[in-house]
C-alpha cells in the first residue's frame, strides 16, 4: 500500500469501503466481494481495505478492540509492540515524571498511543512516509492527542525535558537479528541517548553484559511469553536487572544475595522465562523460601507450596529411575499411556524419549527430568 492509497483510504469514501468490507467479510466469499467492490471502487483501493480488514482481526491479539478502528501494514503489526507491554512501559514512565516523550521511529504508533494514554504528551518520528501516516491516523482513530512527523530520528534534536523512546529495527536483509551490531539506528547511538533520559526496547535475547553501565536492563514477559528487553537510560534505572511477568504486574529485582543449593523438597518450582533471562532465579527462591536443586539450573526446590506469577509450581509425587529402560517398567506399573516430558539441564529430547518408550495405558502423567547437584534425576510430578 503506498501514501496515496492510503490517503484514499482515510477519505470519506475509503471510510465507507472499509465499513462495507467490515460488514461483509465471512458473509459473502471474499473473491464475489473483491469482484462486486471493483466496479465502483479502485482496485488498489479495494485491495486495501480487505486487506486493513484482515490485519485489524490479527491485530486484535494485540491490540484487543482498539484494532477495529486502527490501521496497519503486515511487518509494522509484526513489530510493533503489544499493548499490554507497551501500557505497562508508559505507566513506568509517567510514575518518574516524565511529560513528554519522542518516539524515535515510531512506526505505526502502538508506544505513542500507550504514552499518551498514560498522560505524557507524544511526538513521533518516523522516516517512512505511510508509517508515519498510519501513526498519526491511528492517534486520531483513537482520539489521542499527540503529533508525528516524517523525518531520520539520527537529526532529532531533544529538548533537555523530553524524553527519548527507541525501538531499533531488529531485522537487517537476512531476516530477523539478534546482535546489537546490526541494530538500526546504530546501537552505539542507542547506548549514548540512554545515557540521559531514554528508554529502549530491545531483544529479549540482549546479553547481559550489552548493558550500558548504570542502565537497568527489565525482562517483560507477557501471558507466558519473554517478549522484550527494556533499558531505562541512567536517570531511570532503579536496580541492574529487573524481570516482569504481565499480566500480573509481578516483579523481581537483582540482589546478588546468594541461596543455598541442596536436594530437592516437596515441591519444584519453574521460574517465568523473565525470570531465567534477567538471571534472577536466586532472588525469587529467596522470595518462595526456597533454595537451587543445581546451581546451574533454572529449578528453584521449596518444602512449602506457593502460588506466584513468577513460576509455575509442581508438587514432587515421587522419585523414578533416569536411565531409560527402567523409567520405562516405571511408567509401565503405574499404566501411562499419555506422557509430558519436562527437561532442563540434561540431553534429552523429550518428543524422543515419548517415541522410543511406547507407553500404552490409560493414565496420563507429567515427568521432570533435570541435574541436581550435578547428576541426573526424574521426577513423576502434578502442575500445581
Amino acid at each position: 500500500m503506498d501514501l496515496a492509497t492510503f490517503e484514499q483510504l482515510l477519505s470519506p469514501a475509503g471510510q465507507l469501503l472499509l465499513d462495507e468490507v467490515a460488514r461483509r467479510a465471512g458473509v459473502e466469499a471474499d473473491l464475489a466481494l473483491g469482484t462486486r467492490l471493483r466496479k465502483t471502487y479502485a482496485p488498489a483501493l479495494v485491495a486495501a481495505a480487505v486487506t486493513q480488514n484482515h490485519l485489524r482481526g490479527r491485530a486484535a491479539t494485540k491490540f484487543g478492540a482498539d484494532a477495529a478502528r486502527m490501521y496497519f501494514t503486515h511487518d509494522a503489526l509484526e513489530q510493533s509492540t503489544r499493548m499490554s507491554v507497551a501500557t505497562h512501559r508508559a505507566e513506568r514512565l509517567a510514575s518518574t515524571g516524565a511529560r513528554v516523550v519522542v518516539d524515535l521511529g515510531c512506526g505505526i504508533g502502538a508506544d505513542l498511543i500507550a504514552f499518551a494514554r498514560a498522560g505524557i504528551t507524544v511526538h513521533g518520528v518516523e522516516i517512512e512516509p505511510v508509517r508515519a501516516a498510519i501513526a498519526r491516523a491511528n492517534l486520531e482513530a483513537l482520539e489521542l492527542s499527540g503529533d508525528v512527523v516524517r523525518g531520520d530520528a539520527l537529526r532529532v534534536n531533544l529538548a533537555p525535558d523530553t524524553v527519548a523512546f527507541i525501538d531499533p529495527a531488529r531485522r537487517d536483509g537476512r531476516g530477523r537479528t539478534f546482535s546489537t551490531s546490526d541494530l538500526q539506528p546504530p546501537w552505539d547511538w542507542v547506548r549514548e541517548l540512554l545515557a540521559g533520559r531514554a528508554v529502549a526496547k530491545l531483544m529479549p535475547g540482549l546479553a547481559h553484559d550489552a548493558v550500558p553501565t548504570g542502565v537497568e536492563a527489565e525482562w517483560v514477559s507477557d501471558g507466558g511469553n519473554l517478549v522484550e528487553a527494556c533499558l531505562w537510560g541512567a536517570p531511570f534505572a532503579t536496580a541492574t536487572r529487573r524481570a516482569t511477568v504481565l499480566p500480573s504486574g509481578a516483579g523481581l529485582v537483582s540482589t546478588g544475595e546468594p541461596v543455598a543449593v541442596a536436594d530437592v523438597g516437596a515441591y519444584l518450582y519453574e521460574p517465568d522465562d523473565a525470570v531465567i533471562r534477567a538471571g534472577l532465579v536466586s532472588e525469587l527462591a529467596a522470595t518462595i523460601g526456597g533454595w537451587l536443586p543445581d546451581a546451574h539450573i533454572a529449578y528453584v526446590a521449596s518444602d512449602a507450596r506457593h502460588t506466584t506469577p513468577l513460576a509455575r509450581g509442581f508438587r514432587i509425587i515421587d522419585e523414578l529411575p533416569f536411565r531409560e529402560k527402567p523409567l520405562k517398567a516405571a511408567l509401565q506399573v503405574r499404566r501411562v499411556g499419555t506422557l509430558t516430558v519436562k527437561k532442563r539441564g540434561v540431553d534429552i529430547v523429550p518428543e524422543e524419549l515419548i517415541r522410543r518408550l511406547k507407553l500404552k495405558g490409560p493414565n496420563t502423567a507429567t515427568i521432570i527430568m533435570t541435574r541436581v547437584l550435578g547428576h541426573g534425576r526424574a521426577y513423576l510430578v502434578e502442575r500445581l
